[in-house]
């Protein structure tokens, strides 16, 4: 069976040196924060081309801090794609504001801007822009309402490490960039990771200090915190990890490029990828009329497939209280109704590719 994603490989080819470098962090007992997560943090700063990178517990305590640091609390509300996976909509809920839900374009499948604007209140303080799948969301219009209403925007890079717009690095282009480290990311740890980018050093010193029990100095607390650090284990993994992301999104880039070049069969629609982006395929998303009926004819032909997401999140019942109904996001809803993941790794030989590809060519419908 052919797995929708296959972290075992990587480990097995990297071994050594991942067990080296946990053993390094264990010989040091630098578990909590230390010595390895701060030499992550300055190595993926540079990665992403920002001053700053403060490593955090996991994505989700990443966009509570940024929406922190951005001063978001009660009383306020932040725009937030209704297509999307849910985390990005507790950022904003865990600071006591509201967010608002905003459907994604018919083609991308991001946020889309023309929906933007109409949702704007004197009570909305900015605009999470995720780059869903690895595919970048349109920054430069959704920055252009953002400066004209005088609101911040940040991205949610949990899916998009190394991805590019206009030439830029995801994570580098917003006021605040939020990555996750989960499991079957492109960078991931082994375990839960996250991490906050950003340009000035009071967002970072904010967030350092939020994640820090809201300490500057031990003892002392200077605002309310959170034990969100980044373990000294996932930091040295991570450093591992990172030398080897560049060779990893090529891969990538190859197999979800030859998806869409090979799998031509009507019967599946595929996201478009704007010129002006570059894309990492962390998901390879397509449509399809019956999605359960696709899963039970991929598992049959011995492959791995999932759902990436099918209750979009203006119509989950964590947020019911807000009043949202079917057909208020018609673009997301479609999209919710009619999605499925193939698999795609950075491992896949050239033969399991061509089996996906064949697979979907091949399919009926019936």
């Amino acid at each position: 069976m052919l797995k929708r994603i296959d972290l075992s490989r990587d480990f097995q080819k990297h071994r050594e040196e991942y067990l080296k470098a946990i053993e390094a962090v264990c010989e040091e007992t630098a578990f909590s924060g230390g010595k390895y997560a701060d030499q992550f943090d300055r190595e993926f700063a540079e990665y992403v081309g920002v001053p700053y990178a403060a490593g955090v517990n996991n994505g989700t305590s990443a966009l509570h801090c940024a929406m922190a640091a951005l001063g978001v609390g009660p009383g306020d509300e932040v725009i937030v794609p209704a297509n999307t996976y849910i985390a990005t909509a507790w950022g904003v809920s865990y600071t006591g504001a509201t967010p608002v839900f905003v459907d994604c374009t018919a083609d991308t499948w991001e946020i889309d801007p023309d929906k933007i604007e109409e949702k704007i209140t004197d009570k909305t303080k900015g605009i999470i822009g995720v780059h869903l799948y690895g595919q970048p969301f349109e920054f430069s219009k959704v920055k252009e309402i953002a400066d004209r209403h005088g609101l911040f925007v940040v991205e949610d890079c949990a899916q998009a490490h190394g991805a590019g717009y206009e030439g830029r690095m995801a994570g580098s282009l917003g006021d605040i960039g939020c990555f996750s480290f989960y499991p079957g990311k492109n960078l991931y740890a082994f375990g839960e990771g996250g991490s906050v980018t950003c340009k000035t050093q009071e967002h970072f010193d904010t967030v350092t200090t939020m994640k820090n029990q809201g300490c500057h100095v031990r003892y002392y607390h200077d605002m309310i915190g959170y034990n969100y650090r980044l373990e000294g284990i996932q930091g040295a993994v991570l450093s591992v990890s990172l030398k080897y992301l560049p060779e990893w999104t090529a891969r990538r880039r190859e197999i979800g490029k030859q998806y869409l070049r090979e799998i031509y069969n009507p019967l599946i629609i595929h996201q478009a990828h704007p010129d002006n982006t570059d894309p990492v395929f962390h998901l390879f998303v397509i449509q399809v009329e019956n999605p359960e009926h696709f899963l039970a004819y991929m598992q049959e032909k011995g492959m791995e497939c999932n759902r990436h997401y099918p209750v979009p999140c203006h119509l989950q019942k964590a947020y019911a209280s807000l009043g949202y109904h079917e057909g208020d996001c018609p673009n997301a809803e479609k999209l919710a109704k009619h999605c499925v993941t193939l698999p795609l790794f950075p491992e896949m030989t050239a033969d399991e590719v061509q089996l996906v590809i064949d697979a979907c060519n091949d399919y009926t419908g019936e």
